[in-house]
């Protein structure tokens, strides 16, 4: 067993870092490139991915601002979501040039952890309150819910389209409260506390019709 043990130990160790994605990893993206969904963490529906697509499409159209979704499965030892981001951010855009009208927003599956990192030409509208909004309120309020990454990333790409592209902040999703009605169905203590008194009633009764009936019954046949 404990051979067996060291070899599974040693297994996910050697594996750990096999999953594990680097920044390097992430291919360059080449001029003119359109891809806006880069899903290396395989878990957006086709369908959320050309809605997403869509909405940063037209939304790189109409104001020439561009915006990234990437998910990966897990960091490389001592890598956060924020530094993530910085350095794929720097990467893909080595200049301020480059950097001024673009946003990246990046997540990790194992985590659920996630950052957004923009250029100079975009945080005048996403300030670092609306994007830690989206981060921690439009994208992570579905994931916590039950890992709804599909709903989560489309409620995010909408809110971020809407903002970078001059509209007013539509806030983060509102969340339903679980409200407690109160029932009409009697409680345990009270179930259980109606049954005794029926029992000991029961009992009471018994108790005086049996020797009634066992005494008439005696004086018949005398």
């Amino acid at each position: 067993m404990l051979a067996i043990a060291l070899m599974v130990l040693t297994t996910q160790m050697l594996a750990s870092p096999a999953e594990a994605t680097g920044v390097y990893e992430i291919p360059n993206l080449s001029a003119g490139d359109r891809t806006w969904v880069i899903d290396r963490g395989e878990i957006l529906s086709p369908m959320t991915e050309n809605n997403i697509n869509s909405v940063f499409d037209n939304l790189e159209k109409q104001t020439g601002q561009q915006v990234r979704f990437v998910t990966i499965h897990r960091f490389d030892y001592g890598e956060t979501a924020d530094s993530f981001a910085k350095e794929l951010f720097e990467k893909w855009f080595p200049t301020p040039e480059t950097q001024a009208n673009q946003t990246l927003l990046i997540l990790d599956t194992v985590t659920n952890t996630s950052a957004i990192y923009a250029g100079e030409g975009v945080k005048s509208l996403l300030t670092d309150d609306i994007a830690q909004s989206i981060i921690n309120e439009t994208l992570q309020v579905p994931l916590r819910q039950g890992n709804k990454y599909n709903e989560g990333f489309l409620s995010a790409s909408d809110r971020l389209a809407a903002v970078i592209s001059g509209k007013p902040d539509p806030g983060p999703t509102q969340v339903a409260e679980n409200v407690q009605v109160e029932g009409t169905f009697k409680k345990a203590e009270e179930t259980d506390v109606g049954n005794a008194t029926l029992i000991v009633v029961v009992l009471l009764v018994l108790a005086t019709v049996i020797p009634m009936v066992t005494y008439f019954w005696y004086q018949g046949f005398n």
